[in-house]
């Protein structure tokens, strides 16, 4: 799935491994429209079926992998949701959600562009749930959806849906790549080895689904095919080079209201500027999970971090060096600040909030009292929950 870096008898990536010029060597290439026999077409480089006549059959589904892993790492399913009927319920719901957000007072924060940019709507599959069961049965027994994410998945998998509506003259979003290591700053991700990086991509599948007709001029996410194939792609986004090139070289697909695009999380993408005078341009943003990324055991790593922070503050004390610290707070608190309630627990400081163990680092740091961090642990609790 994945180029080989420079340096790849490191077990590790850094941002000397990114060359823009392997880069460009591996983005710049046709897509072979025999690669994708069941296709309707191929445009931008990127195939573009027609959902209706996908069967739901493994030669469909090795078609749809091979595009996301070592194809242009898109695809395109026109007609996704053919009832136009059962879209409009779900923007109907969507549009009370914002409403309700909005007269509360509260700014949705965003990962890749400034907070009450967009209208944003987090956790947005429990609160259609709650706001209209049978809108979201409807919407949700998508046979395309389940199509694609079983295919890339596997059984098990767990869906989210975050709302997006970028306003006219909304600002496009910097290239990025996306959920696992993606929300990552380069210093963090840089300490994952190698083979995480091959790793992070399969762990979940990115989709959007048009809820209106999206124009280029109304600013439909930009990608560039193939760059999903990088290995040091997550250490490369946030370079000037790497981000002037994608300026350059993106394609721009445009979407009727229902059609759908997956495409894997790896893939340098970024939302348009809506250039139009009049269109909220909304989508159904869908991060899929696989069944696997969680540990075998449930464990309460809040009772265990209150249980340990005595011992913490006393070996610190008593001069014990900070790796045997770290050491103790990674084996028990959650390393991880993720999933979370992103209304409650924005990542409004940085990409992400922050984690368990983060908490618990700070409080060894500033030397708080057990009882002010066991009241620190249970808010960031509070914070998670979705009621």
């Amino acid at each position: 799935m994945s180029s080989a870096p420079r340096h790849s008898s490191s077990a590790h990536l850094s941002e000397r491994d990114c060359d823009l010029d392997a880069f460009r060597a591996l983005v710049e290439r046709p897509t072979d429209p025999d690669c994708h026999p069941r296709a309707a077409s191929v445009g931008q480089n990127v195939p573009v079926y027609d959902a209706g006549g996908l069967r739901d059959d493994p030669g469909t589904a090795a078609e749809l992998v091979h595009a996301l892993a070592d194809g242009p790492g898109i695809v395109v399913l026109e007609g996704a949701f053919p009832d136009p009927a059962v879209v409009d319920r779900a923007t109907a719901v969507f549009d009370a959600l914002i409403a309700e957000q909005r007269a509360s007072g509260a700014t949705a924060g965003d990962h890749f562009a400034a907070p009450g940019a967009n209208d944003r709507v987090w956790n947005a599959l429990e609160k259609t749930a709650r706001h209209d069961p049978e809108a979201f049965a409807d919407y949700y027994a998508n046979g395309a959806l389940a199509l694609v994410a079983r295919a890339w998945l596997g059984p098990g998998y767990q869906v989210t849906s975050q709302i997006n509506v970028v306003n006219p003259g909304g600002a496009a979003q910097t290239a990025h790549r996306d959920y696992h290591l993606g929300f990552l700053s380069n210093e963090a991700a840089a300490a994952y080895p190698a083979h995480v990086h091959r790793l992070s991509p399969v762990l979940t599948l990115q989709g959007a689904v048009a809820h209106c007709d999206m124009p280029v001029e109304s600013g439909p996410t930009m990608y560039l095919p193939y760059s999903q194939k990088y290995e040091p792609g997550y250490l490369a986004w946030r370079l000037p080079e790497f981000r002037a090139y994608f300026d350059a070289h993106h394609v721009q697909l445009p979407l009727a209201k229902g059609d759908a695009v997956f495409f894997n999380p790896a893939l340098f993408h970024a939302a348009g500027t809506n250039r139009s005078s009049g269109i909220r341009r909304m989508a159904n943003l869908l991060q899929i999970s696989s069944a696997f990324g969680r540990a075998m055991e449930t464990v309460d790593r809040e009772a265990v971090a209150n249980a340990v922070f005595p011992v913490l503050l006393k070996r610190k004390a008593e001069g014990v060096e900070g790796r045997w610290l770290e050491n103790v707070i990674a084996a028990s608190a959650e390393g991880y600040p993720f999933p979370t309630n992103l209304d409650r627990d924005p990542p409004v400081d940085g990409l992400a909030p922050p984690s368990q163990a983060d908490v618990v680092r700070r409080a060894l740091r500033e030397e708080w009292t057990p009882d002010v961090l066991e009241a620190q642990l249970r808010a960031g609790v509070g914070r998670r929950e979705t009621r």
